[in-house]
This record gives structure tokens, sequence and C-alpha cells, in this order.
């Protein structure tokens, strides 16, 4: 076990993750205020959109005007998220992101085959495809990805060793073209992880490659996503993807209850009371968070945007005891 990190890397995913599965239409104006307010808490790298087709997530149909609208802000990383060529392309045309290539592999097939409709065969020359356009491009790859990292609801169980060969082929794939991945992002995409499990996969890949920083980008499906975030520290693990206020999902998931990443006002909260920086305002995320309820129309499953800081409550009995 690692010791714990004085300072994590926070990457905000609710605009693209929440705002991708919502029912019905949010108004593009409601999404760039979500991603304004969210430009105000000391966050610094704020995923907004995803290029991908309409016809597939809804949600995302407005993305080039969301791009067009919000209002950037210096020092920070505004990126998009896409899953082939064509998306890839609209991201660069937008000329308003910053963007990075990865390399993304996923554990599960069954998966991959619902949500990108290909087979791990076919997935891999398609990456290669991929990482040549980067390189025609100047895109700079320094991020691999591993999808359904933890467990799968079409494929059950996923080993380390399975995890282990799939971060060993994006490895494989980035050499291939010139590019060395420095960052690992393993995904609970359907939430089968617990901490037990946190601990044993997160292990297994620094122990076989210990030159990679994990990222762990979970859900929190069954409730498991704080403690889950909490093992991944005590592993050492510096970088997280969260979502304001709990918001999001995963459509390809086949669960109805499939939630969205950590929230992330509840994982700013908890390492500023242990003692870790984020750079983050939690009063004023708290404030995103409230907003990010008000545009969707509904409870989120949020909790310190409901019982408040404790900072604000100790800060409320000093002013009490000092009259």
């Amino acid at each position: 076990m690692a010791s714990l990190p004085t300072r994590v890397q926070i990457n905000e995913e609710g605009p693209r993750e929440g705002f991708q599965i919502e029912k019905g239409t949010i108004p593009t104006a409601r999404k760039i205020e979500l991603i304004d307010s969210l430009s105000e808490t000391g966050l610094n790298r704020i995923q907004i959109v995803s290029f991908v087709n309409p016809k597939a997530v809804p949600g995302m149909a407005d993305a080039e005007e969301v791009v067009e609208g919000f209002h950037k802000k210096p020092g920070i990383s505004y990126v998009g998220l896409w899953l082939n060529d064509k998306g890839l392309k609209r991201a660069i045309d937008s000329g308003r992101l910053e963007v990075k290539g990865s390399v993304s592999l996923c554990a599960s097939e069954p998966f991959l085959i619902r949500n990108q409709n290909r087979t791990m065969e076919e997935n891999i020359p398609l990456q290669h495809k991929t990482m040549e356009m980067f390189k025609a491009h100047n895109v700079p790859v320094l991020r691999g990805a591993v999808m359904a990292a933890f467990g799968c609801n079409f494929a059950g169980d996923i080993s380390a060793e399975t995890v282990l060969k799939t971060v060993a082929q994006t490895k494989e794939i980035a050499m291939a073209h010139g590019y060395k991945l420095e960052t690992m992002m393993l995904a609970d995409t359907m939430a089968w992880a617990t901490p037990r499990s946190i601990k044993r996969v997160v292990g297994a890949v620094q122990d076989m490659h210990p030159e990679l920083d994990i990222c762990l980008h979970l859900h929190d499906t069954r409730g498991m996503g704080i403690a889950n975030a909490y093992a991944g520290l005590e592993m050492g693990v510096r970088t997280f993807d969260a979502a304001v206020a709990g918001l999001g999902g995963c459509p390809f998931a086949g669960h109805v209850g499939a939630a969205g990443n950590v929230c992330t006002e509840d994982l700013v909260f908890m390492c500023d009371e242990m003692g870790i920086e984020t750079g983050v305002n939690l009063e004023k995320l708290l404030e995103s968070a409230r907003l990010a309820e008000e545009i969707v129309g509904r409870p989120l499953p949020g909790s310190v945007m409901k019982g408040g800081s404790l900072r604000a409550l100790r800060d409320k009995i000093a002013t009490a005891k000092a009259a």
C-alpha cells in the first residue's frame, strides 16, 4: 500500500457524463451555464461534450453549439470525448478544445460490442488507424484507457490478468506509433468495483507497470464510488474522474440504475478533510452542484450539497462562540 498523496487531480466530467443520459432535452444555454459555473470553482480540467452520433446519444446533438458558446477561462483544459475518427475530426474542427489522444481498449468484449459495435479483433486495427490520425494532426498521446476494468454486466467478473493483458496492449499500440504512455485510466464502467477489487487491480497494474500513473474512473451505481476512491487514495492514486452532483451514467451499461461518476463535491470534501489538496473551492463547487440539480429538474445523489461542508459549519460555530 502506497502512502496517501498530498495532492490529487480531479477531472470534471459532469457536463458530458450527465447531459448525455438525461431524458428529454437540456437547453444548450443551460449546459453552457453549468460549464461556466464549474469554471469558477478551481477545477482545471472539464470535459464538456462528446462528439458522438446524435442518433445514439441525442443529448449530445448540440455539441458544436455548446463548444462555441461557453466562456473559456485561462488555466483550464476544456476537453471532449469521441469514439471514432469522425468524432476526433469534429473535436479538432471545434477549435476551442484541448485535443489530446489516448489508446482506448476494453477488458470486456460483450460491452465493447454494445458500446462501439466492434469486436476485440476489430478494435485493434482501428486503434492503430486512430494513432495514425493523431500523428497526422500532431495530437499528443500520453494516456491509455481500459474500459470495464473491474467487471461487466454482460461478461461478469474481469480478472486482474485480463486487465494487465489489456494495459500491455495499449502500451504496444502506442509504442508502435512512437508514443510513450504516461497515464493509464482504469474505468469501473458498470460499477462492479469494491475497495478490495480496486486495490487488487490497481496494485497489479502498479506492480507490472510502475512507470504509469493511474487514473480511476468510478461509477456510483451501488454506492461504492467514494469508498472506491478512498481505496484508490490508499494505493497512491493521484488522479480521479468525477461528476458534479453525481450527474450521469452510461447509456450502454444495460442497467436501469446506472449512476454517474463519483460525485465531485463529495470527493473534494473527503480530500479536504484528509488534508489532501485539490485546488478546488468546495463552497463554489456546491453552488455548481445545486445548479446542476436545478437544470435536470430532479434530485441528484450528491451528499455534501445537501449536508453542507464542515468548514462552513466550523466557521458558524466559531462565530457563535466568539459572540
